[in-house]
C-alpha cells in the first residue's frame, strides 16, 4: 500500500469552479491534489462527454451529438470529451474516470490507448456490467467498483476490480482491513470535513475524494500513514 494518501478532487475542484470542467481540473491540481475524479457519459452518436447528470444545460445528453451540445454553450462552458481530458492530464495527474452509462466501454478503451495515463489511474462505475465489459475488452485495465450502500458494497468480491470506492458512511477500520487483506485499494468519497478526512486517513484508506481540494490538501497534503496512525478511529 502507498505510504502517501492519494488526494483527489471530486469532479475537479467543484467547490471553487464548475464541476467536470477544465478550469475545475486545473484548479484541483493547483491546490496540490494528486488528481481528480470525473464522469463520462455518451452522446447520441457514441461520443464521450464529461458530464455527471443525464442532462447538460437542460439538454438530454444521449439525444444529442457533442457538436449539438456545444452549439448551445458559451465558449467557456463547453463540456470536454474524454480525449480532451486525457490529452491534457494523462502526464500530470492521477485520473479516476467514472463511467456513468453502458455502451461506452470501447470508446473509453480506445481513448486510453491513444492517451495512456502516466501518473496512475483507475476506471470505476456503479454498474457491474460496465466493469465486466471493460475487463473483458482488456484485462490490463485498472478497475474500481463504487459503493454508496451496503448492497453495492458486497459486490466487490465478485467483480474484477483492484479498487473499491466506498462512500465515507460505509468505511470502518474492519472494512479497510478486510479489503486490504484481499489486496484491494480503498478510496472513499465525498469527504469535505477536516475531522472526517483525518478519521478516514486513520482508518487506513488509500485515497480520499473531496469537493474541497484546497481543504483536503491543507489537512492531509503532508501526512503519511504514519502521521495519522494516532488519530482516533
Amino acid at each position: 500500500m502507498p505510504a502517501k494518501l492519494l488526494l483527489l478532487g471530486h469532479r475537479g475542484a467543484r467547490l471553487y469552479a464548475p464541476e467536470n470542467t477544465i478550469p475545475a481540473f486545473d484548479l484541483c491540481l493547483r491546490h496540490g491534489a494528486d488528481g481528480f475524479e470525473f464522469d463520462v457519459r455518451c452522446t447520441r452518436n457514441k461520443e464521450s462527454i464529461i458530464c455527471h447528470d443525464r442532462k447538460f444545460n437542460r439538454i438530454a445528453v444521449r439525444t444529442r451529438t457533442l457538436e449539438q451540445i456545444h452549439a448551445k454553450c458559451s465558449v467557456d462552458g463547453k463540456p470536454p470529451c474524454l480525449e480532451d481530458v486525457l490529452e491534457l492530464y494523462s502526464r500530470k495527474a492521477f485520473l479516476n474516470i467514472e463511467v456513468k452509462v453502458r455502451g461506452m466501454e470501447q470508446v473509453v478503451l480506445e481513448a486510453f490507448k491513444r492517451f495512456p495515463p502516466q501518473r496512475g489511474y483507475f476506471i470505476s462505475s456503479f454498474l457491474p456490467s460496465v466493469v465486466r465489459k471493460l475487463h473483458a475488452l482488456d484485462r490490463s485495465l485498472v478497475l474500481g467498483a463504487i459503493s454508496k450502500s451496503y448492497w453495492h458494497l458486497r459486490r466487490w468480491k465478485s467483480l474484477p476490480v483492484s479498487h473499491v470506492v466506498a462512500h465515507y458512511g460505509l468505511v470502518t477500520p474492519k472494512l479497510v482491513d478486510e479489503l486490504h487483506a484481499a489486496g484491494k485499494t480503498v478510496i472513499t468519497w465525498t469527504v469535505n470535513d477536516p475531522r472526517k478526512m483525518l478519521q478516514a486517513a486513520a482508518m487506513g484508506v488509500d485515497g480520499i475524494i473531496s469537493d474541497d481540494t484546497k481543504l483536503l490538501v491543507e489537512t492531509l497534503g503532508t501526512k503519511s500513514r504514519a502521521n495519522v496512525s494516532n488519530q482516533p478511529k
